[in-house]
C-alpha cells in the first residue's frame, strides 16, 4: 500500500478547484497530528484511485512503526484523515459506500503489479454503525472493513473505528480513519488512539 500511495504523490495532480499542483513535502496542515516515529503520506482528494468518492481535499496519512513488519503487533495498522473543502453529512452509510470504494481500488491497483489471480479476489466488505461520541468528535463510529490482503493474496479483516469533528472557524470537515487486524483492545489501539487524542487545531 504504501508504494502505491508513494507512486500517487510522484505523480501531477491538480486540485479541482484550482490549477495548483499538489506539493505533498511542504503543504502545511490546518492542524497538529503526531509525526514522531509514524510514515507519513499525503496526497489530494480526489482520490486517484478511487475517483467516485466525491470530495475535495488532502488525506493525510500515518502509519505505525511496524506497520510493513509481519512479524510486528503493529502490521497493517495505521490511521488516515481526511480533510475536506465541504462539509457533506456523514452517516455510516456514507463511511460504508466511500471505504467500500477505497479498497475497491487500492486492490484493483495491485491485480497487475502483484499478479492476483481472479479466483483469489474477494468482496469488499464494509459495515458500519454510530457509538458514543469520543472526545471533541460531532460524530463517531465503528465498523469492519474485509478486502484482499493483496501482499499475502488472502483475506482480511480491519478493525476500524471512524472519527468526524471540525476545527472552530473552519469551513472544513475533518473524517480520521483508525484501522487494524487487531482487536480495538490490542496495545496498538491505544497508540492509534492517542494520535487522534492529541490532535489540534492550529488556530
Amino acid at each position: 500500500m504504501k508504494s502505491i500511495l508513494t507512486l500517487i504523490i510522484c505523480l501531477v495532480f491538480f486540485k479541482s478547484y484550482g490549477q495548483e499542483k499538489f506539493d505533498a513535502p511542504n503543504w502545511k496542515a490546518p492542524y497538529t497530528l503526531a509525526m514522531d516515529g509514524w510514515s507519513i503520506e499525503r496526497f489530494p482528494i480526489p482520490i486517484d484511485f478511487a475517483p467516485s468518492i466525491p470530495y475535495h481535499g488532502v488525506e493525510d496519512i500515518r502509519f505505525t512503526p511496524g506497520w510493513g513488519d509481519v512479524k510486528s503487533p503493529d502490521y497493517w495498522s495505521y490511521a488516515f484523515l481526511w480533510l475536506i473543502d465541504e462539509k457533506p453529512a456523514i452517516t455510516s452509510t456514507t463511511i460504508k459506500k466511500n471505504l467500500t470504494a477505497y479498497y475497491t481500488g487500492l486492490v484493483e491497483r495491485n491485480i497487475g503489479k502483484r499478479s492476483i489471480k481472479p479466483e483469489q479476489l474477494v468482496k469488499i466488505k464494509t459495515s458500519f454503525k454510530k457509538i458514543d461520541k469520543s472526545g471533541a468528535d460531532l460524530q463517531t463510529f465503528a465498523g469492519t472493513v474485509y478486502m484482499l490482503y493483496y501482499m499475502a493474496k488472502r483475506p482480511i479483516m480491519l478493525n476500524c473505528i471512524v472519527h468526524v469533528r471540525t476545527c472552530p472557524g473552519s469551513d472544513k470537515l475533518i473524517i480520521f480513519h483508525e484501522l487494524s487486524p487487531q482487536k480495538t483492545g490490542a496495545p496498538v489501539w491505544k497508540r492509534m488512539n492517542k494520535l487522534w487524542a492529541d490532535f489540534s487545531c492550529n488556530n
